[in-house]
Protein backbone atom coordinates (compact mmCIF):
# COMPACT_ATOMS: atom_id res chain seq x y z
CA UNK A 1 0.00 0.00 0.00
CA UNK A 2 2.59 2.67 0.58
CA UNK A 3 4.53 1.64 -2.42
CA UNK A 4 1.61 2.04 -4.16
CA UNK A 5 0.94 5.66 -2.41
CA UNK A 6 4.43 6.75 -3.32
CA UNK A 7 3.78 5.78 -7.20
CA UNK A 8 0.24 7.85 -7.30
CA UNK A 9 2.12 10.90 -5.35
CA UNK A 10 4.71 10.84 -7.28
CA UNK A 11 2.92 10.65 -10.51
CA UNK A 12 0.98 13.75 -9.25
CA UNK A 13 4.15 15.45 -8.23
CA UNK A 14 6.14 15.17 -11.91
CA UNK A 15 2.43 16.70 -13.29
CA UNK A 16 2.46 19.29 -10.95
CA UNK A 17 6.09 20.52 -12.39
CA UNK A 18 4.25 20.20 -16.26
CA UNK A 19 0.99 22.17 -15.23
CA UNK A 20 1.47 25.36 -17.13
CA UNK A 21 -0.65 27.48 -14.85
CA UNK A 22 1.71 26.58 -11.59
CA UNK A 23 4.57 27.25 -13.61
CA UNK A 24 3.10 30.88 -14.53
CA UNK A 25 3.31 31.90 -10.82
CA UNK A 26 6.21 33.90 -10.72
CA UNK A 27 9.15 32.81 -7.72
CA UNK A 28 9.01 36.40 -7.06
CA UNK A 29 5.68 36.88 -5.08
CA UNK A 30 5.91 35.45 -2.88
CA UNK A 31 9.00 37.02 -1.67
CA UNK A 32 7.00 40.48 -2.43
CA UNK A 33 4.71 39.29 0.17
CA UNK A 34 7.23 38.55 3.02
CA UNK A 35 9.27 41.91 2.33
CA UNK A 36 6.98 44.40 0.85
CA UNK A 37 8.58 47.21 -1.91
CA UNK A 38 11.94 47.84 -1.68
CA UNK A 39 11.99 51.06 -1.30
CA UNK A 40 13.14 53.92 -3.98
CA UNK A 41 16.12 55.49 -4.12
CA UNK A 42 16.17 59.29 -3.27
CA UNK A 43 17.57 61.84 -6.01
CA UNK A 44 16.01 64.11 -8.44
CA UNK A 45 15.74 63.66 -12.35
CA UNK A 46 16.28 66.76 -14.12
CA UNK A 47 13.16 67.37 -17.14
CA UNK A 48 15.30 67.14 -20.07
CA UNK A 49 18.22 64.74 -18.57
CA UNK A 50 18.49 61.43 -20.33
CA UNK A 51 17.37 58.20 -18.33
CA UNK A 52 18.72 54.80 -17.23
CA UNK A 53 15.87 52.76 -18.37
CA UNK A 54 15.86 49.17 -16.54
CA UNK A 55 13.05 47.44 -18.37
CA UNK A 56 12.04 43.69 -16.74
CA UNK A 57 10.27 41.14 -19.44
CA UNK A 58 8.76 38.27 -19.46
CA UNK A 59 9.55 34.15 -20.86
CA UNK A 60 9.01 35.22 -24.17
CA UNK A 61 8.53 32.92 -27.80
CA UNK A 62 8.87 33.71 -31.48
CA UNK A 63 5.62 35.67 -32.27
CA UNK A 64 5.20 37.42 -29.13
CA UNK A 65 3.83 40.73 -30.09
CA UNK A 66 4.08 41.98 -26.78
CA UNK A 67 8.00 41.59 -27.09
CA UNK A 68 8.15 42.74 -30.27
CA UNK A 69 6.63 46.64 -28.92
CA UNK A 70 9.39 46.53 -26.14
CA UNK A 71 11.78 46.14 -28.56
CA UNK A 72 10.80 48.86 -30.66
CA UNK A 73 10.22 51.75 -27.86
CA UNK A 74 13.19 50.69 -26.18
CA UNK A 75 15.20 50.91 -29.31
CA UNK A 76 13.46 54.42 -30.10
CA UNK A 77 13.86 55.67 -26.58
CA UNK A 78 17.45 54.55 -27.15
CA UNK A 79 17.44 56.59 -30.13
CA UNK A 80 16.32 59.31 -28.22
CA UNK A 81 19.53 59.51 -25.68
CA UNK A 82 18.19 56.72 -22.78
CA UNK A 83 20.38 54.09 -21.29
CA UNK A 84 18.33 51.07 -22.23
CA UNK A 85 19.19 47.44 -20.73
CA UNK A 86 16.48 44.57 -20.58
CA UNK A 87 16.07 41.75 -17.97
CA UNK A 88 14.38 38.35 -18.72
CA UNK A 89 12.10 37.43 -15.59
CA UNK A 90 11.94 33.59 -16.55
CA UNK A 91 8.79 32.99 -14.31
CA UNK A 92 8.23 29.59 -16.27
CA UNK A 93 11.68 28.42 -16.60
CA UNK A 94 11.51 28.34 -20.32
CA UNK A 95 14.63 29.08 -20.80
CA UNK A 96 16.05 27.22 -17.88
CA UNK A 97 19.54 24.67 -18.58
CA UNK A 98 19.52 26.60 -21.69
CA UNK A 99 23.32 29.15 -21.86
CA UNK A 100 22.86 32.31 -21.67
CA UNK A 101 24.52 33.11 -24.93
CA UNK A 102 21.58 30.64 -26.78
CA UNK A 103 18.36 32.53 -24.85
CA UNK A 104 20.35 36.19 -25.97
CA UNK A 105 20.80 34.14 -29.74
CA UNK A 106 17.07 33.42 -29.48
CA UNK A 107 15.75 37.11 -29.01
CA UNK A 108 17.82 38.72 -30.84
CA UNK A 109 16.67 36.47 -33.71
CA UNK A 110 12.40 36.17 -32.77
CA UNK A 111 12.48 40.05 -32.70
CA UNK A 112 14.99 41.75 -34.45
CA UNK A 113 17.02 42.75 -31.02
CA UNK A 114 20.57 42.06 -31.30
CA UNK A 115 21.14 45.74 -30.93
CA UNK A 116 19.38 45.93 -27.11
CA UNK A 117 21.66 44.29 -23.76
CA UNK A 118 19.66 41.56 -22.87
CA UNK A 119 20.49 40.03 -19.47
CA UNK A 120 19.05 37.01 -18.76
CA UNK A 121 19.78 36.87 -14.55
CA UNK A 122 19.12 39.57 -11.99
CA UNK A 123 22.87 38.24 -10.82
CA UNK A 124 24.68 41.64 -11.57
CA UNK A 125 21.95 44.06 -11.33
CA UNK A 126 22.97 47.35 -10.22
CA UNK A 127 20.64 50.28 -10.20
CA UNK A 128 18.78 52.37 -12.72
CA UNK A 129 16.74 55.66 -13.02
CA UNK A 130 13.59 54.03 -13.67
CA UNK A 131 12.33 50.50 -13.70
CA UNK A 132 9.80 49.36 -16.07
CA UNK A 133 7.94 46.33 -15.82
CA UNK A 134 5.98 44.99 -19.24
CA UNK A 135 3.76 42.51 -18.23
CA UNK A 136 1.80 41.39 -14.66
CA UNK A 137 4.21 38.47 -13.91
CA UNK A 138 6.80 41.07 -13.94
CA UNK A 139 5.50 43.42 -11.57
CA UNK A 140 6.52 41.45 -8.58
CA UNK A 141 10.70 41.66 -9.57
CA UNK A 142 10.44 45.54 -10.67
CA UNK A 143 8.91 46.18 -6.94
CA UNK A 144 11.91 44.13 -5.17
CA UNK A 145 14.80 45.65 -7.20
CA UNK A 146 16.98 47.92 -5.17
CA UNK A 147 18.59 50.72 -6.53
CA UNK A 148 15.66 52.57 -8.24
CA UNK A 149 14.99 56.11 -8.16
CA UNK A 150 11.08 55.06 -10.13
CA UNK A 151 8.88 52.58 -11.47
CA UNK A 152 6.34 52.32 -14.15
CA UNK A 153 4.06 49.62 -16.00
CA UNK A 154 4.47 49.19 -19.40
CA UNK A 155 0.38 47.92 -19.76
CA UNK A 156 -0.43 46.11 -23.15
CA UNK A 157 -3.44 44.64 -22.26
CA UNK A 158 -5.98 44.06 -19.49
CA UNK A 159 -4.26 40.59 -18.57
CA UNK A 160 -6.72 39.35 -16.22
CA UNK A 161 -9.57 38.36 -18.42
CA UNK A 162 -6.69 35.69 -20.33
CA UNK A 163 -7.72 33.75 -17.58
CA UNK A 164 -10.66 33.71 -16.58
CA UNK A 165 -11.89 33.09 -12.76
CA UNK A 166 -8.61 32.02 -11.68
CA UNK A 167 -5.46 32.70 -9.08
CA UNK A 168 -3.47 34.17 -11.97
CA UNK A 169 -6.28 36.42 -13.07
CA UNK A 170 -6.23 37.58 -8.98
CA UNK A 171 -2.89 38.33 -8.87
CA UNK A 172 -2.62 40.35 -12.19
CA UNK A 173 -5.13 42.73 -10.99
CA UNK A 174 -3.34 43.32 -7.86
CA UNK A 175 -0.62 44.25 -10.05
CA UNK A 176 -2.71 47.08 -11.26
CA UNK A 177 -3.36 48.31 -7.17
CA UNK A 178 1.13 48.62 -6.84
CA UNK A 179 0.97 52.33 -7.03
CA UNK A 180 2.97 51.98 -10.22
CA UNK A 181 2.84 54.72 -13.04
CA UNK A 182 0.73 52.73 -15.92
CA UNK A 183 1.27 53.27 -19.38
CA UNK A 184 -1.69 51.71 -21.16
CA UNK A 185 -1.51 50.51 -25.11
CA UNK A 186 -4.75 52.49 -25.44
CA UNK A 187 -6.85 55.21 -24.21
CA UNK A 188 -9.38 52.45 -23.64
CA UNK A 189 -7.21 50.60 -21.69
CA UNK A 190 -5.65 53.98 -19.49
CA UNK A 191 -9.41 54.57 -18.70
CA UNK A 192 -9.77 50.78 -17.85
CA UNK A 193 -7.31 50.79 -15.27
CA UNK A 194 -8.23 54.27 -13.79
CA UNK A 195 -11.66 53.34 -13.37
CA UNK A 196 -11.34 50.29 -11.56
CA UNK A 197 -8.64 49.79 -10.15
CA UNK A 198 -7.86 53.60 -9.38
CA UNK A 199 -3.95 53.43 -11.18
CA UNK A 200 -2.38 56.18 -12.06
CA UNK A 201 -2.30 55.73 -16.04
CA UNK A 202 -1.64 57.63 -18.93
CA UNK A 203 -1.21 55.89 -22.72
CA UNK A 204 0.82 55.50 -25.86
CA UNK A 205 -0.57 54.87 -29.45
CA UNK A 206 0.51 50.99 -30.98
CA UNK A 207 2.58 51.24 -33.81
CA UNK A 208 4.30 49.59 -36.96
CA UNK A 209 7.16 49.69 -38.40
CA UNK A 210 6.69 52.05 -41.99
CA UNK A 211 9.81 50.22 -43.36
CA UNK A 212 8.43 47.13 -42.87
CA UNK A 213 4.49 47.48 -42.89
CA UNK A 214 3.54 49.41 -46.18
CA UNK A 215 1.95 48.57 -49.76
CA UNK A 216 4.32 46.69 -51.87
CA UNK A 217 2.77 46.77 -54.46
CA UNK A 218 1.83 43.89 -55.73
CA UNK A 219 -1.18 42.38 -57.45
CA UNK A 220 -3.85 42.14 -54.88
CA UNK A 221 -6.24 39.45 -55.60
CA UNK A 222 -9.83 39.04 -55.45
CA UNK A 223 -10.67 35.68 -53.55
CA UNK A 224 -7.79 35.49 -51.17
CA UNK A 225 -9.00 35.82 -47.38
CA UNK A 226 -6.24 35.71 -44.41
CA UNK A 227 -7.23 35.15 -40.91
CA UNK A 228 -5.17 35.40 -37.98
CA UNK A 229 -5.93 32.55 -36.15
CA UNK A 230 -3.41 31.99 -33.54
CA UNK A 231 -5.20 29.51 -31.16
CA UNK A 232 -3.13 28.69 -28.49
CA UNK A 233 -4.31 32.76 -27.75
CA UNK A 234 -8.30 32.49 -25.97
CA UNK A 235 -8.45 36.68 -26.59
CA UNK A 236 -8.42 36.21 -30.51
CA UNK A 237 -11.66 34.21 -30.40
CA UNK A 238 -10.44 31.69 -32.96
CA UNK A 239 -13.15 29.56 -32.92
CA UNK A 240 -15.60 32.14 -33.92
CA UNK A 241 -13.64 32.90 -36.70
CA UNK A 242 -13.98 29.56 -37.88
CA UNK A 243 -17.35 29.52 -37.74
CA UNK A 244 -18.02 32.15 -39.71
CA UNK A 245 -15.34 31.77 -42.07
CA UNK A 246 -17.09 28.07 -42.68
CA UNK A 247 -20.07 29.94 -43.22
CA UNK A 248 -18.69 32.20 -45.79
CA UNK A 249 -17.40 28.86 -47.26
CA UNK A 250 -20.58 26.90 -47.36
CA UNK A 251 -21.60 30.45 -49.17
CA UNK A 252 -18.34 31.03 -51.64
CA UNK A 253 -16.91 27.65 -51.96
CA UNK A 254 -14.42 29.25 -54.18
CA UNK A 255 -12.80 31.90 -52.04
CA UNK A 256 -9.44 30.84 -50.79
CA UNK A 257 -8.67 30.79 -47.14
CA UNK A 258 -5.40 30.74 -45.42
CA UNK A 259 -4.60 31.03 -41.72
CA UNK A 260 -1.74 32.37 -40.35
CA UNK A 261 -0.02 32.76 -36.76
CA UNK A 262 -0.12 30.05 -34.46
CA UNK A 263 2.32 27.36 -33.91
CA UNK A 264 -0.06 24.10 -34.05
CA UNK A 265 -2.65 23.41 -37.78
CA UNK A 266 -5.61 24.75 -36.38
CA UNK A 267 -8.77 22.09 -37.46
CA UNK A 268 -10.85 23.74 -39.36
CA UNK A 269 -14.17 21.71 -40.99
CA UNK A 270 -13.23 23.70 -44.70
CA UNK A 271 -10.89 23.42 -46.75
CA UNK A 272 -7.70 26.29 -46.45
CA UNK A 273 -4.06 26.70 -45.96
CA UNK A 274 -2.40 27.03 -42.94
CA UNK A 275 1.15 29.01 -43.07
CA UNK A 276 1.99 28.87 -39.57
CA UNK A 277 3.96 31.52 -37.68
CA UNK A 278 5.35 33.52 -40.46
CA UNK A 279 8.70 35.82 -40.59
CA UNK A 280 8.39 39.26 -39.99
CA UNK A 281 9.60 39.34 -43.73
CA UNK A 282 6.80 37.56 -45.43
CA UNK A 283 3.83 39.30 -43.92
CA UNK A 284 3.80 42.35 -45.97
CA UNK A 285 3.50 40.19 -48.77
CA UNK A 286 0.55 38.18 -47.36
CA UNK A 287 -1.53 41.48 -46.41
CA UNK A 288 -0.32 43.22 -49.87
CA UNK A 289 -1.64 40.36 -52.00
CA UNK A 290 -4.57 39.07 -50.01
CA UNK A 291 -8.53 40.91 -50.60
CA UNK A 292 -9.69 40.77 -47.06
CA UNK A 293 -8.12 40.48 -43.78
CA UNK A 294 -10.00 39.03 -40.24
CA UNK A 295 -8.27 39.45 -37.22
CA UNK A 296 -10.22 39.48 -33.61
CA UNK A 297 -9.05 40.92 -30.14
CA UNK A 298 -10.85 40.31 -27.43
CA UNK A 299 -9.65 43.00 -25.24
CA UNK A 300 -7.51 45.47 -26.46
CA UNK A 301 -6.73 45.94 -30.31
CA UNK A 302 -3.85 43.69 -31.67
CA UNK A 303 -0.87 44.39 -33.06
CA UNK A 304 -1.71 42.27 -36.55
CA UNK A 305 -4.47 44.59 -37.47
CA UNK A 306 -2.59 47.16 -37.36
CA UNK A 307 0.09 45.61 -39.89
CA UNK A 308 -2.75 44.79 -41.88
CA UNK A 309 -4.02 47.88 -42.37
CA UNK A 310 -0.36 49.63 -43.18
CA UNK A 311 -0.32 47.36 -46.05
CA UNK A 312 -3.13 48.38 -47.38
CA UNK A 313 -5.33 45.35 -46.67
CA UNK A 314 -9.25 46.27 -45.65
CA UNK A 315 -10.05 43.93 -42.03
CA UNK A 316 -12.74 42.66 -40.37
CA UNK A 317 -12.68 42.83 -36.36
CA UNK A 318 -14.99 42.68 -33.43
CA UNK A 319 -17.38 45.42 -32.20
CA UNK A 320 -16.21 45.57 -29.05
CA UNK A 321 -15.87 48.28 -26.06
CA UNK A 322 -11.85 48.55 -27.73
CA UNK A 323 -12.36 48.41 -30.89
CA UNK A 324 -15.06 50.90 -30.63
CA UNK A 325 -12.60 53.17 -28.53
CA UNK A 326 -10.01 52.88 -30.88
CA UNK A 327 -11.31 53.22 -34.42
CA UNK A 328 -14.11 54.62 -33.78
CA UNK A 329 -17.68 53.09 -35.32
CA UNK A 330 -17.35 54.35 -39.07
CA UNK A 331 -13.60 53.94 -38.75
CA UNK A 332 -10.83 52.55 -40.79
CA UNK A 333 -11.34 49.08 -40.61
CA UNK A 334 -15.33 46.90 -40.65
CA UNK A 335 -16.32 46.37 -36.96
CA UNK A 336 -18.88 43.41 -36.69
CA UNK A 337 -20.79 42.05 -33.58
CA UNK A 338 -19.72 38.93 -32.47
CA UNK A 339 -21.88 36.34 -34.06
CA UNK A 340 -20.95 34.22 -36.73
CA UNK A 341 -23.26 35.48 -39.21
CA UNK A 342 -22.46 39.01 -38.81
CA UNK A 343 -19.21 38.55 -39.76
CA UNK A 344 -19.71 36.32 -42.38
CA UNK A 345 -22.01 39.66 -43.68
CA UNK A 346 -18.85 41.87 -42.65
CA UNK A 347 -16.59 39.76 -45.01
CA UNK A 348 -19.25 39.61 -47.72
CA UNK A 349 -19.72 42.70 -48.19
CA UNK A 350 -15.70 43.56 -48.57
CA UNK A 351 -15.12 41.00 -50.97
CA UNK A 352 -18.41 41.84 -52.90
CA UNK A 353 -17.82 45.87 -52.98
CA UNK A 354 -14.65 46.85 -54.32
CA UNK A 355 -14.86 50.33 -53.84
CA UNK A 356 -15.93 49.88 -50.19
CA UNK A 357 -13.18 47.31 -49.90
CA UNK A 358 -10.57 49.95 -51.77
CA UNK A 359 -12.04 53.14 -49.10
CA UNK A 360 -11.58 51.21 -45.91
CA UNK A 361 -8.08 49.79 -46.96
CA UNK A 362 -6.87 53.68 -48.20
CA UNK A 363 -8.75 54.70 -44.99
CA UNK A 364 -6.59 51.94 -43.18
CA UNK A 365 -3.11 53.47 -44.50
CA UNK A 366 -4.37 57.06 -43.75
CA UNK A 367 -4.98 56.31 -40.18
CA UNK A 368 -1.77 54.41 -39.51
CA UNK A 369 0.54 56.91 -41.49
CA UNK A 370 1.13 59.01 -37.79
CA UNK A 371 1.32 55.76 -35.18
CA UNK A 372 4.97 55.10 -35.65
CA UNK A 373 7.29 54.04 -33.15
CA UNK A 374 8.78 57.40 -32.87
CA UNK A 375 5.93 58.88 -31.52
CA UNK A 376 4.70 55.88 -29.14
CA UNK A 377 8.29 56.12 -27.76
CA UNK A 378 7.95 60.07 -27.08
CA UNK A 379 4.62 59.16 -25.12
CA UNK A 380 6.03 56.56 -23.10
CA UNK A 381 8.79 58.57 -22.16
CA UNK A 382 6.11 60.82 -20.86
CA UNK A 383 5.11 58.31 -19.02
CA UNK A 384 8.31 57.22 -17.22
CA UNK A 385 9.03 61.11 -16.15
CA UNK A 386 5.63 60.85 -14.68
CA UNK A 387 7.13 57.94 -12.31
CA UNK A 388 8.69 60.27 -10.65
CA UNK A 389 6.52 62.46 -9.31
CA UNK A 390 4.44 61.72 -6.39
CA UNK A 391 7.54 59.65 -4.91
CA UNK A 392 7.36 59.07 -0.89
Amino acid sequence: MRRRLRRVLGAAVRGRGHDHQLREIPAALLDLARSGQTPLSAGTIDPGQPLTIATVIPSFVRGSGGHATVVNLMRELRRRGHTVSLWLEDFEDRHAGEPAATTKRSFAEFFAAGDLDLHVTFDHWTEADVVLATGWQTVPRALLLSGAKARAYLVQDHEPEFYGASARALFAETTYRQGLQCIAASPWLAELLRNRYGAKACHFDLAVDHSIYRPTGELRRDDLLVFYARSETPRRAVPLGLLALEELRRRRPGIEIALFGGDAPVPAPFAHTNLGVLDVAALPALYSCATVGMVFSLTNPSLVGLEMMACGLACVELATASTRSTFGAGGPLALAEPNPLSLCAALEQLLDDRARRERVAQDGVAWMRSRTWERAATQVELGLRAAFTGRD
